[in-house]
């Protein structure tokens, strides 16, 4: 169990959920695990597959608690809450800031400059740990004009600059991706991004690994109450998530990247787990799915110290933790929207 603000989380994939004196209790196996007064929160969110009971689920409805359910990877699979609930104000709020290009680009910015400062913070790292294997001259380039780009983009008040900021900064990011990749074998060669479908093991494994994240933004909004549909960098089209996908760039350099490099380096990843199609397009077959997902698991499972909130929470909090925090900042209990930046 794990309290970020005023939410709690729920971490036992196995834990059922029950009540007892005011308390929402975990048990496993029919044994309590741990214990929270209900009066503490405003939200509950559980990893689990076991479900509550009733009485709980009475309780937190009278309370107006929002209670939802997550699978342990990362999917949202549904929410239970009572008669009257703040979630149509907010949900008004987020509207009339996804209209309000102005509003928008305020929270669009610190996301980017989020996603770039976390990019230079990864490349430094290799520079750092890996530098007689890397080109350290040409990443240091790479590390000065992301610099730039985070001076720029925390300058810029128009989407449309944030978007060329973005994308510029994206172009450079990827043209030197391939330094980062310290098994030089030709199975794990990186010529620059592609996608749908993706062409190549690097790239297959970036593509799995932001659907994964891009999922697990999705479930985070949604338990708070928000829209993963409605963004304020990415345009309203149907079927697209835009502020899940708003979420997810500053996250995709240290929880997505990171994560694909650090399973191709530690050669966790074989040429083996990949299926090359006719048309060219490159997928992980059962084998690689079923182990990248069992390394997603663990890495979820990492601990650090959220540098906002100064907490220790797991990587797979990461993207709630981050939620919650927008949350805060739509209903105006903070000035502006701090982006996740990693130390």
């Amino acid at each position: 169990m794990k309290q970020l603000l005023n939410t709690l989380f729920i971490s036992q994939e196995d834990g059922y959920l029950a009540l007892n004196n005011g308390n929402v209790t975990v048990l496993v196996d029919k044994k309590p695990v741990g214990k929270a007064p209900l009066i503490n929160f405003q939200a509950i969110i559980a990893f689990t597959r076991m479900g509550a009971s009733p009485a709980l689920l009475q309780e937190c409805m009278a309370r107006n608690i929002l209670l939802s359910f997550i699978s342990p990877t990362g999917k949202f699979l549904g929410q239970m809450t009572g008669q009257t609930n703040g979630n149509v104000l907010l949900r008004k709020e987020q509207v009339r800031v996804s209209d309000d290009k102005g509003k928008s680009a305020l929270i669009a910015r610190n996301m980017i400059a989020g996603k770039l400062y976390n990019q230079r913070r990864l490349i430094q790292r290799y520079m750092r740990d890996h530098e007689l294997v890397v080109d350290v001259g040409v990443l240091q380039n790479l590390v000065d004009e992301l610099r730039e780009s985070i001076q720029a983009v925390q300058l810029a008040t128009q989407l449309d600059t944030i978007r060329g900021i973005e994308g510029n900064a994206a172009a450079a990011y990827f043209a030197q991706f391939d330094q980062l990749i310290l098994q030089h074998s030709s199975e794990f060669r990186f010529a620059g991004r592609n996608r749908r479908p993706p062409l190549d093991n690097v790239n297959a494994l970036l593509s799995f690994a932001y659907v994964m994240l891009g999922e697990e933004c999705s479930g985070a909004l949604l338990s708070v109450g928000l829209d993963p549909y409605i963004g304020f960098m990415h345009a309203d089209r149907p079927g697209r998530k835009g502020l899940a996908l708003d979420m997810m760039e500053e996250l995709r350099g240290i929880y997505a990247d990171q994560f694909v490099l650090t399973i191709i380096n530690k050669h966790i990843m074989k040429s083996s787990m990949f299926e090359h199609q006719d048309s060219g397009a490159v997928w992980l077959n059962d084998e690689g799915r079923r182990v990248f997902l069992t390394q997603w698991q663990q890495r979820k499972g990492d601990e650090i110290t959220h540098p906002y909130l100064q907490q220790k929470i797991s990587w797979g909090l990461v993207p709630y933790s981050q939620a919650l925090l927008l949350v805060r900042y739509l209903r105006g209990d903070l000035d502006a929207y701090p982006a996740f930046l990693w130390k």
